[in-house]
């Protein structure tokens, strides 16, 4: 099931439970606006190549709008229009003044050199440097960008509106980037384990987790549940797959990793079929990778008792269904992954002040934010007697329908 229908179906099925007028319903769907833009640049050897880039803003009712922008050859407007509503929720989940947004461009970075990127980069902005803003839409990085892509955006708009660092978050340090914004994906999803394992009278210590996915997020994942006492069998990633029953070495692995680009040959665990890493005997599974892993096909052989959605829309609704018969309890990436947005508030918010938080302050701020996003999730899940995923769904819809109805917006 593509990422669209799954967010729809999600979405409907909490305004269903929060009992949502058909109107406002309709109206929270449909996104703001949807931009499409031709990006054509001379290439280094000359040559003129077009790139076709959009921006999805879905929605602004809590505040500027807020969304990272990937390069990839498969960018797919669906999936972007999925993610853009995700984070309308996920924003509203976490409690931070912002709506969803989404953007990318249909490319392979890749195959591009440093100074091609940058002038597509560039030209992007240009066409898009009217709609996006301080208090409008904030762009972040996502898959095939970083803090290099968001200091070309920021140099590039400030051109057309004056030095404007709020106006990207994930920048560079140099350029009013926050500390502690490269692990904020990674240490929330290590807060938000915590908070389910707490609920349930158990900590990270001890317990055997499996992490798929080993970039950004899985790796400080894996490194800061790893320094709290967690046991790691076993990791994948693009490269391959491997496990060790009495807990991988993760300093070791992170050394092998940048040493040779990938988990494959690490010497601290036997080799794995990555398609097998999902149903490997864990406590916790932590997708970190790809959407829509989990499926009816493997739903079955899952044996942790807990899965962490670190990744985007890692479960399939038919896998949510089988799951909840077994009685896995699964923590919502529209929850369980907003550590990242979360740091991306705080770094906009030291921007516009013009006043840096040292990291330790960033950290304690997280926390405090992910602890409380899980209680609110277990009170509409209480309310509405259901699931993580849809107390998480009604937290969110309930919090932008609320601001929707406050503003006069409802049709």
């Amino acid at each position: 099931m593509n990422a669209l229908v799954a967010t729809n179906r999600n979405f409907k099925l909490a305004a269903r439970l929060l009992g949502l007028d058909s109107k406002l319903e309709k109206s929270l769907l449909i996104p703001f606006r949807e931009i499409k833009v031709e990006c054509t640049l001379p290439k280094d050897d000359g040559t003129l190549a077009t790139f076709v880039g959009f921006r999805i803003q879905h929605d602004n009712a809590r505040g500027p709008m807020k969304g990272g922008i990937r390069y990839h050859p498969e960018v797919d407007p669906d999936e972007v229009n999925a993610l853009a509503q995700l984070m309308t929720w996920k924003t509203a989940v976490a409690n931070i003044p912002y709506g969803g947004a989404k953007g990318g461009i249909g490319c392979n970075p890749g195959e591009l050199s440093k100074s091609e990127l940058e002038r597509l980069t560039r030209v992007f902005t240009q066409k898009i440097h009217d709609l996006i803003g301080i208090h409008a839409d904030v762009p972040a990085p996502d898959m095939g960008t970083g803090p290099q892509t968001m200091a070309w955006i920021l140099d590039e708009y400030s051109k057309f509106h004056g030095h404007s660092p709020a106006v990207v978050t994930g920048k560079p340090i140099d350029l009013g980037g926050s500390l502690g914004r490269d692990a904020a994906t990674g240490r929330g999803v290590l807060f938000a384990t915590e908070a389910l394992l707490n609920e349930h009278g158990k900590s990270i210590s001890g317990q055997k987790f499996v992490i798929q996915g080993f970039g950004n997020v899985g790796s400080w994942a894996a490194q800061l549940i790893h320094e709290k006492g967690g046991k790691i069998v076993a990791v994948s990633d693009i490269t391959g797959a491997i496990k060790n029953s009495k807990g991988i070495d993760i300093p070791s692995l992170l050394k092998h990793v940048k040493e040779s680009k990938g988990v494959r040959g690490f010497p601290g665990g036997d080799s794995l079929d990555p398609n097998l890493i999902l149903v490997e005997d864990c406590d916790i599974l932590i997708p970190a990778a790809l959407g829509g892993v989990i499926n009816r096909e493997n739903a079955n052989e899952i044996k942790a008792k807990f899965i962490i959605e670190a990744a985007n829309h890692p479960t399939d609704p038919e896998a949510d269904e089988i799951l909840s018969k077994k009685g896995v309890i699964i923590l919502p990436d529209i929850y369980a992954n907003s550590g990242g947005v979360t740091v991306s508030y705080f770094e906009w918010v030291q921007n516009i002040q013009g006043f840096m938080w040292d990291e330790e302050k960033v950290n304690n701020e997280l926390k405090t934010y992910m602890t409380k996003g899980f209680k609110d999730v277990k009170g509409m899940c209480q309310t509405h007697n259901c699931d993580l995923r849809m107390g998480a769904f009604t937290l969110g819809v309930n919090r932008v329908a609320r601001a929707t109805v406050l503003r006069g917006w409802e049709a």
